[in-house]
């Protein structure tokens, strides 16, 4: 995992930053998709919902990775490896969230809500502004980038080997024009990934309408939580945490069905795999997944650091690394939640996992039949 704890903001800390900021998008893709997944009911809104978001969190990644490529810098996926559950994001974000993958509920949804926290509503956490969530850290960077604006327009000019991927399908890409300056350009992605991220710059919880007016991330979870679209109230003109409820009361959204998938506790399911008669088969569909996932993450990495006239177009790649995301729910849904796991070792966990227990069965219900979830695990690393 990278690291920005030099007390130099100089390019190389940007270049590192920026690695994070690549791996900060990342980590929230297996949180968000895990509650996604055990939603087996495509068309709910939850599931729409959280599809919306976890599909914006790709595109911040894409962001990132071209800022990196931009300055000089390499971007790398198939390294990546956080393991869950976790205690914060990387870059130092949200040091005290206690996060993993886990089934949709609101438990969870209160953790997705603090990940996509607003500057609007830190003060009302009584953190610090000075708190590390995911808006300070790409502040910083920005900060850093406007500190070094003759380092990075030179870094710029230069290039690196890496490629800029996406301005044929969307994607802000980041490439020396003469004429316009790179530090605005990058200042402009990361404001880019802020907006549609939280609705940094709104009081309301809406982007502005140079991203469509749409919700922010905090704002679609919200909804989830309270069960109501947003709308905002009349006579109100500034969201607190003390006023939100009044935010959402607009269409009801009725709770979706969830599949009890266990949360995956730290060992990936090992001790229980090794108790399970069905394990040999439990193991092989959670092999299957996390192949399929670190093939997407290797074929990243191809996207980004192999020269186009090796692979003829990078976008082609591109959809082939999105093509493999859609196989995700076919080798979850319908091979590692079909499978059960027995009561009898549901009663042991207890003594499985002594120091995770409190975790799993927080976000799992323990009195009802539990059945295995997609564990994401990086096997490039």
């Amino acid at each position: 995992m990278a690291k920005t704890n030099s007390k130099t903001k100089d390019l190389q800390w940007i270049k590192n930053a920026l690695q994070c900021a690549i791996e900060l998008e990342y980590s929230t893709l297996p949180l968000y998709l895990s509650s996604m997944f055990s939603l087996e009911v495509q068309n709910y809104s939850a599931y729409n919902a959280i599809r919306s978001v976890a599909m914006e969190e790709m595109v911040h990644m894409a962001i990132a990775s071209n800022m990196l490529a931009a300055i000089g810098g390499t971007p790398s996926f198939k390294s990546i490896k956080v393991a869950y559950p976790t205690k914060g994001l990387p870059g130092g974000a949200e040091p005290d969230l206690e996060i993993g993958l886990a089934p949709y509920s609101k438990n969870q949804l209160k953790n997705f809500m603090r990940i996509e926290i607003p500057q609007c509503l830190l003060g009302d956490l009584k953190l610090p502004e000075k708190y590390p969530t995911i808006a300070v850290f790409y502040k910083s960077i920005k900060a850093a980038i406007k500190l070094n604006a003759d380092s990075i327009r030179s870094a710029v000019q230069k290039g690196g080997t890496s490629n800029q991927v996406g301005d044929d399908i969307g994607f802000s890409t980041f490439a020396y024009i003469k004429g316009k300056d790179p530090v605005k350009m990058l200042c402009d992605g990361i404001d880019e990934i802020l907006e549609q991220g939280e609705g940094a710059a709104a009081k309301d919880l809406v982007t502005s309408s140079k991203f469509e007016s749409e919700e922010s991330h905090y704002a679609k979870f919200a909804a989830l939580f309270y069960g109501a679209s947003y709308q905002k109230p009349k006579g109100i003109q500034k969201i607190t945490k003390q006023n939100e409820p009044k935010f959402f009361k607009g269409t009801p959204i009725a709770s979706p069905e969830v599949v009890n998938t266990l949360s995956v506790p730290s060992d990936g399911y090992a001790k229980i795999i090794a108790l399970d008669p069905n394990g040999g088969a439990v193991g092989q569909a959670l092999v299957a997944f996390d192949t399929a996932f670190s093939t997407m993450l290797s074929t990243l990495d191809t996207v980004w650091n192999i020269p186009d006239s090796k692979t003829s177009s990078s976008w082609k790649n591109l959809g082939a690394a999105v093509h493999g995301m859609v196989d995700f729910r076919v080798l979850s849904c319908f091979n590692i939640m079909r499978s059960q796991i027995p009561v009898n070792i549901i009663k042991q966990l207890p003594k499985l996992y002594p120091n995770e227990i409190k975790f799993i069965s927080k976000y799992t219900d323990l009195s009802k039949p539990v059945f295995y979830g997609p564990r994401f695990i990086n096997t490039n690393v």
